[in-house]
């Protein structure tokens, strides 16, 4: 049976309205109403254009730009519209099952499947534009419209919309007056029910405020604090009022401490934790997975080392239970008035490891940088997007006259940078992290005292053997293991036209003798996609 055959089988299965087929991505199935990927590799132009041979497909280089579609008879599905797109090097097809059926419908093609004829008669072609990533069912919104009616209880309606939320898999759940509950899955956020009148989040913030952050609140008009449910778990919560009424918005915290490896970071990053003493800064943009990363590196010290470990964070997201290490967690506005306050007295609670949750100004910096230079490994994120720019953060935060002893400690207490960020995965359907490492050396030291941090990038690029990582080689790496698609990757890194050159074994001006062995044997060793498509949706 020929691998297409095998792919419009999917048709005939209870719920299966659609397959769509896209240049870097996974094969997707629409069920439900939702589209879900049926496979765990991405799909080429090529392996794309293979398929459409064995369904009698145009020409579709000649109508570039333009849908094409037509009719097939398949033996197991009946009669099928396929609908093809192609915009330079990306090919789009939607798989139907004929509309009005085998009879009725369009003018039924030739036996060698030739384009269905354009005619007032004939079916609009399915929607030319790019094909939208799979989202999940959430499940969210007959929660959300249960919740967002009157009568029912406020604090009923938030468990149970905090409980739906994390059952789908969101990362985020907001709360808006005038506007339904929006969840954040795989990096956009979509509305779910009916939308909720600015008394009913009233009631809901009501529901979830701490007493001890009503006055910060009323003074302020925001507040950010944890929020513990007994059945839906932990969320780090802020509230603010804005126009139309309240907002609050929940970042939904796994239950689990994750690993590295969970987390798809490159293990060595692990190899910084054996340090005594240095400075550790796990930089990126806002939401992009720090926090887990770092939680992820102190639960590695917890289980693997009997240190005393002092974290001080706003507020305490992950909670670490007892293994070999002891746990001393601390949050700014309930068991300390200030970072820069908790750090100093940190200094004489015998500490190993002190974790901050955030530099954010130039007293905590200070205190970071005079503990990891008096015998303390200090682990701790800021808001910078890559490792150049968070030394040069780091630094400007000081008078001139400072700049150069900051210099100087950063030069021989830095141990290791990572600057992450999360990125659509290949299926539209979960996140990624791209890391760029950099590991603290001589060479380093020397750039940070003489004020050469715009040579950084070169020295990862010669520092691979110490363990340094580009950002850029990282997405390489994301999009030859099929976890993300070149496109997707082209809009995050640094040189995209070089990424691209690396990806397809060109030679670009970063490499001029162009694909290396490694890259030339991973194209040798890519496996039969017709074969792979055949083995994934043959089988019921």
């Amino acid at each position: 049976m020929k691998p297409i055959e095998q792919l419009l089988q999917l048709l005939t299965r209870p719920g299966v309205s659609e397959v769509v087929l896209t240049s870097g991505r996974m094969p997707l199935a629409k069920v439900g109403g939702v589209h879900r990927a049926i496979g765990t590799q991405a799909l080429t132009t090529v392996d794309i254009e293979r398929l459409l041979q064995d369904a009698a497909a145009p020409d579709l280089a000649a109508q570039e730009g333009r849908p094409v579609q037509w009719r097939v008879t398949s033996p197991s599905a009946g009669a099928v519209d396929v609908t093809a797109l192609r915009r330079s090097d990306v090919v789009q097809v939607r798989i139907t099952p004929a509309r009005g059926g085998a009879e009725g419908g369009p003018p039924s093609p030739s036996a060698t499947g030739a384009p269905a004829p354009a005619g007032p008669s004939s079916q609009p072609p399915a929607e030319a534009h790019p094909v939208p990533p799979a989202r999940p069912a959430t499940g969210v919104t007959s929660v959300a419209t249960h919740a967002a009616r009157a009568g029912v209880d406020a604090a009923a309606a938030l468990a149970a919309l905090l409980e739906a939320a994390r059952a789908a898999g969101a990362s985020d759940l907001h709360l808006v007056a005038g506007r339904p509950p929006l969840v954040r899955m795989a990096g956009v956020l979509t509305p779910e029910g009916e939308v909720l009148p600015a008394d009913r989040v009233k009631d809901m913030v009501r529901a979830m405020l701490p007493e001890r952050v009503e006055a910060v609140f009323a003074r302020e008009g925001s507040c950010d604090f944890a929020l513990e449910h007994p059945t839906a778990g932990r969320f780090r919560a802020n509230v603010v009022r804005q126009r139309t009424g309240l907002k609050a918005c929940l970042r939904i915290i796994p239950r689990d401490i994750p690993t590295l490896d969970a987390l798809g970071l490159p293990a060595s990053i692990a190899q910084a934790t054996q340090h005594h003493q240095g400075l550790i800064v796990l930089s990126g943009p806002s939401g992009s997975g720090k926090t887990s990363t770092l939680a992820a590196l102190v639960d590695l010290i917890n289980r693997e080392t009997t240190h005393h470990v002092i974290t001080v964070e706003d507020p305490v997201e992950y909670v670490h239970p007892r293994k070999r290490a002891m746990m001393s967690q601390r949050e700014v506005g309930v068991h300390t008035r200030t970072f820069a306050s908790a750090l100093k007295a940190s200094l004489r609670e015998d500490p190993d490891v002190i974790v901050v949750g955030e530099l954010r100004d130039t007293e905590t910096v200070r205190m970071a940088l005079s503990a990891s230079e008096t015998g303390h490994l200090v682990l701790a994120t800021m808001n910078t997007p890559s490792a150049a720019k968070t030394i040069d953060r780091l630094v400007d935060l000081f008078p001139p006259a400072d700049q150069a002893q900051v210099r100087m400690s950063l030069s021989t207490g830095l141990r290791l940078i990572v600057s992450q960020r999360l990125l659509p995965d290949a299926a539209g359907t979960g996140m990624v992290a791209a890391a760029e490492l950099l590991t603290g050396s001589v060479a380093l030291g020397n750039l940070i005292r003489e004020e050469k941090t715009h040579q950084i990038p070169s020295l990862q690029q010669r520092g691979k053997g110490l363990g340094m990582v580009r950002f850029d080689d990282s997405l390489v790496d994301l999009v030859r293991a099929g976890k993300t698609t070149l496109a997707i990757a082209r809009e995050y890194a640094e040189s995209p036209d070089e990424l691209t050159a690396v990806v397809q074994g060109r030679p670009s001006v970063a490499n001029p003798a162009g694909p290396s062995a490694a890259a030339a044997g991973d194209a040798q060793r890519r496996p039969n996609v017709l074969g792979m498509v055949g083995s994934l949706v043959g089988k019921k």
